[in-house]
């Protein structure tokens, strides 16, 4: 079942290869076919490993602006994402942004919730981290 959400965030030009090894050490005991959805920063929509990696993989890739991953918070801030990007991070937030994406703003206790499954890892200088939801 494809519960997983991965947000990656990635230096320029890094390739499907060194993507593809981040979010294998990311997965730990999670399996590489419950990824359902990857997601990055709108800046990322033209990097070549980021858009290989997904092809590769028959994995749904979405992006989000600026103004709603400065909105996520976020638990220890980046400085090189703020540097960069303007924002505090980004794989976290879009993790948790895919997560929940197009599950409306219901306030439930029934309603599903995004959680980190794994904090931002570090490899190869591209950052991976991994969500999903809860009821």
């Amino acid at each position: 079942m494809k519960t997983l959400s991965v947000g990656i965030g990635c230096r320029a030009h890094s390739s499907a290869e060194q993507i593809d090894a981040a979010v294998r050490a990311a997965l730990g005991a999670h399996a590489f076919d419950e990824i359902g959805t990857v997601a990055s920063i709108d800046t990322k929509a033209h990097e070549a490993g980021l858009l290989e990696f997904c092809a590769r993989h028959a994995l749904r890739l979405t992006f989000f602006s600026r103004e709603r991953i400065a909105a996520m918070p976020v638990a220890e801030p980046s400085a090189a994402a703020r540097e960069h990007l303007g924002v505090d991070g980004v794989c976290e937030p879009c993790a948790l942004l895919a997560a929940t994406d197009g599950l409306g703003e219901s306030t439930t206790s029934a309603a599903p919730r995004a959680r980190l499954l794994v904090r931002k890892t570090v490899h190869a200088g591209v950052t991976v981290a991994i969500a999903s939801t809860t009821a």
